[in-house]
């Protein structure tokens, strides 16, 4: 059949399954949009900017597991996409975000909203295509989404000319949907190499297991709870692992790293032999990379060789899906006894337990409420910052794709789009966005959109009236000369929230902490707690920057005994 460019967008999108886009219309954008008019069955929802919709169809991938599309137009519109892509990158996100730019006459000429969004994205994607030709539509779409979902998940841009979206061509559904992908085979893990990691453990007596996001994309929850039972050893994961092994379970320990429990950090330290399942070893998981796991023979397991060796060196490693090459492992693995191993890491749990001030308001005991009252069932969103590692600390996640947060970009306002999108992908789930008052103003104007479409998300404000996490290096680190982070200005977050469309709730005593909650829980739309906290909270435990892990600290050494 005879399609424009645009219904063939649309067709390819159906194709794909996806059922819902974000996005943004602009001039060079606009056939689609005219396609989109007449195919109610994609949902599209519209977002205050262009950088929203990037980031809702970040949070609707990461919770949903399926492939988040978001469009934009040409120019500034495509521009600001780039920081939500980025994003997906750094955290393997699939994701494909559909562009459109001037027509071809006009390409490279400085027209109208014309940048080259190719270019630009290149170092941010995992593919990107620039689409000159209506022939080539259908078969760039399609290998878009196959290039973003598969291997390790990643963001593809796909850009196309405007007089491409309004030429004619023949359209043949799913023609070359079974065509291969030309990405490289991930080698079949041998019996040799599996049995060079059962001898490894079979010498070990400290193991310790390290779980990555690796371990979500991959869906190896059950695998994974299976081989710490017969490996008998602890959990620790990264931020982005969070949920992939049960967060109630006696043999979790906490995050790892700068942020992580002292005794996660001191029990990798002290390990014999470390499992890195799907994990990168970021720096800030590994502090110092030449003293981390120093007494540990490391094993490796990433569906991407390009991590292997990279930040840390391992003994072993095995590349493949985490989930199939846990299920080969399990079923050759005999089960172990390191009980007195076990009994160690649970005497450092009691030693080490994570802890605040009681006294006064506080993010840890608003985290703390909101697992009590939704019985931890809830999609934890976050911006980055001090309230993104108490909401990673306090809050006990026991399932995958429940906690949402910008791990390796580190974007402040990223929670808000993100929430948005995990709640319109899942929306019988009570959606949680934690973010600091610096993190919110950033990207604030996205409560419209969840009061446009009247969306029952709950945005918490830790309102320190300061850059939280910012300051805490400059208390720590910079002489508590505060260039800069001090928020002391005339916002009112209850005011804006309720001039876009939102019920607004102000909390500065411990006292009103479960009355708003349970509020906000009952609302049929979006609401937004202001929660007003000291401005010199800070996280705990911390490594210092470039120091080794087992350094970790629990409270601020500023402070005289």
């Amino acid at each position: 059949m005879q399609l424009n460019g645009s219904e063939i967008i649309v067709e390819c999108l159906k194709e794909q399954g996806v059922d819902t886009v974000f996005g943004y219309p602009g001039g060079a954008i606009l056939n689609v949009y005219d396609a989109l008019y007449k195919h109610p069955e994609i949902r599209h929802v519209l977002t205050s900017h262009e950088q929203g919709a990037a980031h809702a169809a970040d949070g609707y991938a990461r919770s949903t597991g399926k492939v988040g599309v978001c469009m934009a137009t040409s120019g500034p519109g495509a521009t600001n996409l780039v920081t939500g892509i980025a994003t997906a990158y750094m955290d393997s996100v699939p994701m494909v975000a559909i562009t459109c730019n001037v027509g071809l006459p006009l390409l490279g000429k400085d027209s109208f909203q014309e940048v080259d969004i190719a270019g630009i994205t290149m170092p941010i994607t995992k593919h990107g295509y620039i689409v000159k030709d209506i022939h080539k539509l259908a078969d760039t779409i399609r290998k878009a989404f196959r290039i973003a979902g598969s291997g390790r998940p990643g963001p593809v841009l796909v850009d196309v000319t405007k007089d491409v979206t309004a030429a004619m061509c023949e359209y043949s559904p799913m023609a070359i949907v079974d065509k291969p992908v030309s990405t490289k085979k991930l080698p079949l893990i041998t019996d040799e190499e599996i049995g060079s990691v059962l001898k490894l453990i079979k010498a070990s007596k400290k193991p310790y297991i390290f779980v990555g996001g690796g371990s979500i994309i991959s869906g190896a929850e059950k695998e994974l709870a299976e081989f710490a039972e017969k490996l008998d050893a602890p959990v620790c994961d990264s931020l982005m692992g969070k949920g992939a092994f049960d967060g109630n379970s006696p043999r979790y320990t906490g995050m790892l790293g700068m942020h992580g429990t002292k005794t996660s950090n001191l029990g990798v330290s002290e390990c014999d032999l470390l499992f890195a399942l799907g994990a990168r070893f970021s720096d800030r998981v590994t502090g110092n990379a030449k003293k981390f796991a120093s007494k540990a023979k490391i094993v490796h397991i990433d569906i991407d060789a390009a991590e292997i060796n990279k930040n840390v060196k391992c003994t072993t490693s095995l590349v493949g899906d985490l989930k199939k090459v846990l299920a080969q492992i399990n079923q050759k693995l005999e089960q172990q006894d390191h009980r007195e191993w076990m009994e160690h890491i649970g005497e450092m749990k009691k030693q080490f337990p994570l802890k605040y001030d009681p006294k006064g308001l506080s993010c840890p005991y608003i985290m703390e409420r909101i697992d009590a009252l939704t019985g931890g069932d809830a999609i934890i969103t976050t911006d980055v910052g001090q309230h993104q590692m108490w909401a990673s600390q306090y809050f006990h996640y026991t399932k995958p794709r429940t906690f949402l947060s910008s791990g390796g970009l580190g974007t402040m306002g990223y929670g808000l789009g993100a929430c948005i999108g995990a709640q319109v992908g899942n929306p019988d789930k009570t959606c949680i966005n934690i973010a600091g008052d610096g993190c919110f103003r950033m990207n604030m104007n996205e409560l419209a959109t969840a009061s446009r479409y009247n969306l029952p998300i709950i945005q918490v404000v830790i309102n320190n009236h300061v850059l939280g996490m910012v300051r805490q290096w400059q208390t720590l680190f910079y002489g508590k000369r505060y260039s800069q982070t001090v928020l002391e200005d005339k916002v009112d977050f209850c005011k804006v929230a309720e001039g876009l469309g939102c019920t607004a709730i102000r909390v500065t005593k411990k006292e009103e902490v479960d009355g708003a909650i349970q509020k906000a829980l009952k609302a049929k739309g979006p609401v937004v707690l202001d929660c007003v906290i000291p401005e010199d909270d800070k996280v705990f435990p911390m490594v210092s920057p470039g120091a080794a892990i087992s350094e970790v600290f629990d409270e601020d050494p500023t402070l005289e005994k």
